[in-house]
């Protein structure tokens, strides 16, 4: 016997099949939305990273939060933080630590994600009063440290603080704060946590930790009158960058030296001249013997790197925006990531990659 299906339900498998016949599996332009443009990313591992942007909608900017497993070969959309574009250009920095946790900071406002982006809550700074900018978001031994930076007419001042990853307030820690005419500081995770912070190009103060939670005060990286960019540890061994004033020796550059530690907690020595071309961006190390200085001047940006600890440098020149370079990071395999430009700049902003150190770099593609 011949079992024939009801004509309805035939009618319906034909309609349906026709249906998936004009209907294309998602691509990266379903993923990405048009006119996607980069404001920062955020790696946990060489081929695993996350890029939020904004794309043009409604006479504005709205956020979207891409995630990759393949080193950006394919992409996913994740929920993005409700965090406008600021019109005062100020940097939107996204830290994940992990697939599940999430920082989004405006400088001012900070939000947090717990569940991988599916929802996102508000985190509170304590006793922080405006003016003020949070410039940097780290995690180690799951806890989030952040350095938040308060100005005031000619006097101002530069405190870490810190809480559980994911929690919705983060609280000043005790003990870690410089005040000034001109405060500032630096935090780098990896292999342990490392806080500088300084005031006014006098003598800093850092401090070393294993676990985050017990602090050890250690010999500052840099000579009196310089200012401290940190690395996280690479291979047991720890790299700094000692930067003076800038626009010394002329505008739009920084007089600048390369310096080592041969584990965490041991002094700094070497005096390694780094190209001095461009305004400090940021300073990433992918090993004890690569490092890359980003920098901005003269409406061009400036990789500079090395790979043999400071003798020679390599400088990748970025000159389509000059506008600046942000989140510079190798989280892995001589893997690194930079963001190049802001989305309502003039020219646009993109994400550039290296799979090599620093020596070369590509601009990655959303589609």
């Amino acid at each position: 016997m011949i079992m024939r299906a009801p004509r309805r339900c035939a009618l319906l498998v034909s309609v349906l099949a026709l249906l998936a016949a004009f209907i294309p599996a998602a691509t990266a332009a379903t993923v990405v939305p048009p006119g996607f443009q980069p404001a920062s990313t955020s790696w946990t591992g060489p081929d695993t990273g996350y890029v939020l942007g904004y794309s043009p909608c409604a006479k504005s900017w709205c956020p979207a939060l891409l995630g990759t497993t393949d080193a950006g070969r394919h992409w996913r959309r994740l929920g993005a933080p409700p965090v406008a574009l600021p019109d005062n250009h100020n940097h939107v920095a996204l830290r994940a630590f992990g697939d599940r946790v999430a920082y989004v900071s405006d400088g001012v406002h900070v939000r947090a994600t717990r569940d991988g982006g599916a929802t996102w809550q508000p985190v509170t700074l304590a006793g922080a009063r405006e003016p003020y900018y949070l410039s940097k978001i780290a995690e180690t031994g799951g806890r989030v440290f952040a350095l938040l930076t308060t100005y005031g007419e000619g006097h101002g001042s530069t405190r870490l603080y810190s809480a559980a990853a994911g929690s919705p307030v983060l609280a000043p820690v005790p003990g870690f704060t410089v005040t000034g005419g001109l405060t500032y500081g630096d935090l780098a995770v990896g292999g342990g946590l490392q806080v500088a912070l300084g005031a006014d190009y006098g003598t800093e103060q850092y401090w070393i930790s294993g676990d985050g939670a017990r602090f050890t005060p250690a010999e500052p990286p840099c000579p009196a009158g310089e200012v401290a960019s940190l690395a996280g540890v690479r291979d047991g061994q720890v790299a700094a960058l000692c930067s003076s004033s800038p626009g010394s020796p002329q505008p739009g550059s920084t007089e600048r030296q390369l310096r080592h530690s041969p584990q965490l907690g041991a002094p700094f020595s070497g005096d390694d001249a780094v190209p001095f071309a461009g305004i400090n961006q940021g300073f990433a190390a992918a090993s004890p013997v690569s490092a890359t200085v980003a920098a901005v001047g003269g409406g061009v940006g400036f990789l500079h790197s090395t790979a043999d600890g400071g003798r020679t440098w390599v400088t990748t020149e970025l000159p389509e925006r000059g506008f600046a370079l942000t989140d510079l990071d190798f989280p892995g395999r001589g893997t690194g990531v930079v963001v190049d430009g802001q989305p309502d700049a003039s020219g646009g902003s993109a994400v550039y990659r290296t799979t090599d150190g620093g020596k070369t770099w590509g601009e990655l593609r959303f589609g």
